[in-house]
């Protein structure tokens, strides 16, 4: 894991900023590799830049991440962060679903 995330820092560090949709994948694939670890807070930080970097730039790959990310934290479900996280989520649920009706 240690490696995983050192290679994803080196990649978030050298990302130009016209790379926005990259930026929310590597946010999202950072915030698995600390669920992974059992690092819940780590992986709502990651996964909470990521949805504030899709409020800027749309790419429904990288809320496809961040989902999956959700999933992986169930076990931690009751911890703050994740109830935050949740709280975002459900607020884009309801933003995508309202703009495409």
């Amino acid at each position: 894991m240690p490696q995983a995330r050192d290679t994803l820092l080196g990649v978030l560090s050298a990302l130009e900023p016209s790379e926005e949709k990259q930026l929310t994948v590597v946010l999202g694939d950072l915030a698995a590799v600390e669920a992974a670890a059992g690092r819940p807070e780590e992986a709502c930080g990651y996964a909470l830049r990521a949805l504030d970097q899709l409020e800027r730039t749309w790419y429904a790959t990288g809320m496809d991440r961040v989902r999956e990310v959700r999933r992986t934290l169930a076990p931690h479900q009751h911890e703050r962060c994740v109830r935050d996280l949740d709280d975002r989520l459900y607020g884009w649920s309801t933003t995508v679903s309202a703009l495409s009706r």
